[in-house]
């Protein structure tokens, strides 16, 4: 696109680009404009949409099509504009549309670019780090996972007590109309596990199957469903099975049935080594986590409102997309929570801001120490991630903008030399148990900050023998299908995005699309108007 540009610096971190669009390149946006609307415009003598353009032009006005023109039109040429200035923008361009005709359009784009910072101090930065501590408890905690999902449910002939499961059937009435929600069919309910309100699952302790009976309950004041909150409802309930659970002898043979290994000796011990490397690996992200908010302390500056804006968008986008994973929309959220759309971008400004200040001061130390990424390091990174979501890689390198890749995997770099350069303060876990299995020493520490530094590994411990001839038969709880939830039951809260989170991840963002400009109303008589 053959477009003019001029720039002048306009307040602290914007610049201000005034942008020429000529009458060629105008002329084909409106005649693309034309094409795209003239089947939903009507002209008398013609039948719908085989209107000539001049005959629509001299009907409506010679403006009829600038909008969508200008609309097509202005994100490339202020693309184009950004980059050959050399400006380094970090939010979409407010565009205001200032003249327009036939030989063109004009208009002023202020330009928000990203703010310089010098640090004084990256390396040598210092830090509480923890030296877990595994207890007893702690691996016996790790095994009884393994026994919860090795325990059966199995029918029984009794009467139901608490830790059981019963199925049923129900149907939960107010003033004796059932409401939407409340009713089930065939439904496994574990007693004592608090998912429906409070007292319902005591009321059919004691209950056998093919026993029925009518529970009289009060939904509590704070219920989500304001037309149950504090009302009191009957529940008609019919026991179809009750189960007990089977829980396993935990033993070799327990052992050799979850895990590649011969004994209970063997397995525990391949557990306390895993929460050792789990928690050594937590040590060490809270250590990189304290340097990075000391190294955003050093990061004194005003960040622009449209920067923090622009952050805030794509919070709120990945908000969005992990709510849709779930089968839940955005705003069937914060109809839940009784959120507004102005108080979700409230909640997330904080958060935004720490997550510009951690970008910006790592930016600032792979400026200074010159880090760079090859496209050898991001196939390699691409690979991986191909790997882990088990697709294949030319998928996922499709199309792909390597550039934010290559931003995030720098700011790694950055973040892993100030933590190699960084002075680990070695603190003692807090002791969860009598007996310590055993304990992270200082050696281990500094052995892990060595390879850190080096990208060497240190030499492993032996440890236990596996069994070779067995196949794991343990599988992940994860992608398990979540059950629907009656409107009897209390509601988990939902997590939002916290301040703190490791950043920034490597993940590659869509190019959004600028907001649509203003234009003054300056278009020939009897022409279109945007407002």
């Amino acid at each position: 696109m053959n477009v003019k540009s001029v720039v002048e610096n306009k307040e602290k971190y914007e610049v201000e680009l005034t942008i020429e669009v000529g009458q060629e390149e105008f002329e084909a946006g409106l005649e693309k404009a034309y094409r795209k609307n003239r089947s939903s415009i009507s002209v008398p003598g013609f039948r719908k949409g085989k209107a000539p353009r001049k005959v629509i032009e001299g009907m409506y006005g010679a403006g009829v099509f600038y909008e969508d023109a200008i609309e097509e039109l202005y994100p490339q040429a202020c693309a184009q504009a950004i980059e050959e200035k050399g400006l380094d923008s970090v939010a979409p361009p407010q565009v205001e549309v200032t003249e327009v005709g036939k030989q063109g359009f004009t208009m002023k784009a202020t330009v928000t670019v990203r703010p310089v910072i010098t640090l004084k101090q990256y390396k040598g930065l210092e830090a509480d780090k923890i030296l877990p501590t595994v207890t007893e408890e702690a691996v016996d905690r790790e095994l009884q996972q393994y026994v919860d999902r090795a325990t059966r449910l199995e029918p029984v002939e009794r009467a139901a007590a608490m830790g059981d499961s019963v199925v049923i059937d129900y149907e939960g009435t107010k003033d004796g109309v059932a409401f939407d929600g409340g009713a089930a069919k065939g439904y496994e309910l574990a007693l004592g596990s608090h998912t429906f309100i409070p007292g319902f699952e005591e009321q059919l302790v004691d209950m056998k199957a093919g026993d029925e009976k009518t529970i009289d309950l009060t939904f509590p004041e704070d219920y989500h469903a304001k037309d149950l909150a504090g009302q009191p409802v009957k529940f008609a309930v019919k026991c179809i099975e009750v189960k007990e659970k089977k829980v396993p002898e935990i033993d070799d043979e327990f052992a050799k049935d979850v895990s590649e290994f011969d004994t209970l000796a063997e397995f525990k011990d391949d557990l306390k080594q895993k929460i050792i490397d789990r928690n050594m690996a937590q040590s060490e992200a809270r250590f990189r986590q304290a340097l990075l908010g000391q190294l955003c302390d050093q990061v004194d500056i005003e960040i622009p409102e449209a920067m923090v804006n622009a952050q805030v968008d794509r919070l709120v986008e990945s908000y969005a997309s992990r709510l849709e994973q779930q089968g839940i929309s955005l705003e069937m959220y914060m109809q839940y929570m009784a959120m507004t759309a102005d108080k979700l971008r409230d909640d997330l400004k904080e958060p935004a801001v720490t997550q510009i200040k951690q970008q910006l001061a790592l930016d600032a130390v792979v400026a200074a120490e010159g880090i760079t990424i090859s496209d050898e390091e991001v196939d390699e990174e691409v690979k991986k991630a191909a790997a882990n979501l088990n697709v294949p890689y030319e998928q996922v390198i499709e199309g792909l903008d390597k550039e934010p890749l290559k931003v995030d995997l720098a700011r790694d770099k950055a973040m892993a030399l100030v933590a190699a350069e960084g002075k680990p303060h070695l603190v003692a876990a807090e002791d969860d148990g009598d007996i310590k299995v055993t304990e992270v020493t200082k050696d281990d520490v500094q052995e892990e900050s060595k390879e850190e530094a080096t990208g060497e590994e240190a030499p492993a411990e032996e440890k236990p023998k596996k069994r070779t001839t067995r196949t794991k038969k343990t599988e992940e709880a994860a992608g398990e299908e979540a059950e629907k939830k009656p409107a009897a039951r209390k509601p988990r809260a939902k997590k939002t995005t916290e301040e703190g989170e490791e950043a920034p991840k490597k993940t590659t963002t869509a190019k959004r699309r600028p907001r649509s400009p203003r234009v003054r109303n300056n278009f020939p008589s009897g022409g279109h108007t945007v407002l």
